[in-house]
């Protein structure tokens, strides 16, 4: 079996919905760019509150993708 080696970067969703839209959203728009991903860990969860209501769910993410070099 070969050697892999994965890249990890961090990426934040937003959502007026839920933790799970914002999460989703943001792995929707990473894998427009990024090829091959791999693993999404949640790393943490905040709220945009404006107005003293909650307007926007956001996500925390790092994701890992297979490092393609040499």
């Amino acid at each position: 079996m070969p050697n892999s080696i994965y890249k990890v970067i961090e990426v934040v969703g937003s959502s007026p919905e839920s933790w799970e839209k914002a999460a989703t959203a943001a792995v929707d728009q990473a894998s427009k760019s990024l090829r091959d991903l791999r693993v999404a860990e949640v790393e943490s969860l905040d709220m945009h509150i404006d107005g003293g209501k909650v307007v926007a769910f956001r996500a925390k993410l790092k994701l890992s993708f297979k490092f393609e070099g040499d």
